[in-house]
């Protein structure tokens, strides 16, 4: 891995780009703009355990391996405790991986990780047409609120951050449409 070491023995850079960005209930000793290549982001993953049940589940994100893209997001530098909470946080299909973080801020990288949930594990739905995955998130919600606004936040997030997610805001204008009163 490329870049400067975390700052402090105990502390680890952790990758932002759902949730992470505009629901941070962590403890984090910095916090800076971030971007990661090589990875783009997708609403492929379920969610029984946050914006949908096991037999509702909802659509969360996920990052998919896109060579040449970057993803844009949040990065924190946190203690090695904080893993305990994320790790339960992100239990629903979703393991560590090891990745640069291009950090705004400093215009450089550092090493760290970002919670990817693949093709492989329990809850991934995978690619379907926009309009399809708008409908499932219109319909979703579990014990973290409505699949709808956790759409709607991250894409409030990325407008925020000025991160192009074409993907995003598809999904968030198609989700308004179906959501809107008198539809």
């Amino acid at each position: 891995m490329a870049g400067e070491p975390a700052a402090g023995a105990g502390s680890h850079w952790v990758f932002g780009y759902g949730s992470l960005i505009y629901k941070v209930d962590f403890p984090f000793l910095q916090r800076e703009v971030a971007e990661v290549s090589g990875w783009e982001r997708r609403f492929w993953q379920g969610s029984h355990d946050h914006r949908g049940t096991v037999a509702a589940p909802g659509r969360v994100v996920t990052l998919v391996p896109s060579p040449g893209a970057v993803c844009k997001g949040m990065a924190y530098l946190i203690d090695e405790s904080v893993f305990g909470h994320l790790d339960h946080r992100e239990k629903n299909g979703y393991h560590r991986h090891e990745v640069d973080i291009s950090l705004s801020g400093r215009g450089n990288s550092v090493a760290g990780v970002l919670y990817v949930a693949d093709e492989g594990n329990h809850a991934f739905l995978g690619p379907a047409p926009a309009a399809e995955i708008a409908a499932h998130i219109a319909a979703a919600s579990g014990p973290s609120g409505s699949n709808r606004d956790y759409l709607l936040q991250l894409a409030q997030a990325l407008r925020d951050l000025d991160a192009a997610d074409p993907h995003v805001h598809e999904l968030a204008q198609l989700v308004r449409q179906i959501t809107a009163p008198g539809s």
